[in-house]
């Protein structure tokens, strides 16, 4: 097995809850299908469409204007509220045992990167969860690139800001099944991370033995 010169990692789902089961369990409070929720809010997420939230994530639309957007979605019958829906991350704590291990990997000699799809507003409250200085080589937000996964080019761009470096060498991991197979198709290995994030740093460890 080839050995690994570099870790990338999503940031929500990975360092702290995912927003899918923000949004689930938002949904299930309005008596929607968890699918329903997830549809609405975010589309297809396995595809880069034009969506509200995938035109927000690549940085083409304000947050407001996605709000707006995804409300007309599922008027009248499910007129859902963006800023509601992802009220409940606003007390989510980040993972320790996450930035442990992160730290641990750059201080043994591999490289790291953060390849996040995120929101230019957020920008600065996510950044402040994380000492992200100490713990990344490169970080790459899909809002000031202007490409989200599951676009290879993302990737790309990450593995190009760490030094030029093969799919091969790297380790992905991600909360959402079809980033991971994004990763994976363009050479790199992936990690799902699930709703008990530990048994994906087991993983993490051993590839990295």
């Amino acid at each position: 097995m080839p050995s690994v010169r570099a870790v990338l990692f999503d940031f929500g789902g990975v360092f702290m809850e995912s927003p899918f089961a923000a949004v689930r369990a938002f949904g299930a409070r309005l008596g929607l299908d968890p699918g329903r929720a997830l549809e609405l809010i975010f589309g297809p997420y396995d595809r880069d469409t034009d969506h509200p939230w995938h035109r927000l994530e690549r940085g083409e639309v304000s947050l407001l204007e996605a709000r707006r957007a995804i409300m007309e979605l599922g008027a009248p019958e499910h007129r859902v509220d963006l800023f509601e829906a992802l009220g409940s991350l606003r007390d989510t704590t980040v993972r320790e045992d996450v930035i442990a291990l992160a730290r641990e990997v750059r201080a043994g000699g591999v490289r790291t990167a953060i390849v996040t799809n995120n929101v230019r507003e957020f920008g600065d409250g996510w950044r402040a969860m994380l000492p992200v200085g100490e713990l990344f080589d490169a970080v790459v937000d899909s809002a000031h690139v202007g490409v989200r996964k599951p676009d290879p080019r993302i990737f790309r761009i990450a593995l190009e800001r760490l030094g030029g470096l093969a799919p091969k060498d790297a380790v992905f991991l991600d909360d959402f099944p079809g980033n991971v197979v994004a990763a994976e198709r363009l050479g790199m290995r992936g990690i799902l991370v699930g709703e008990d994030h530990r048994p994906a740093l087991r993983w993490l460890r051993a590839l990295l033995k």
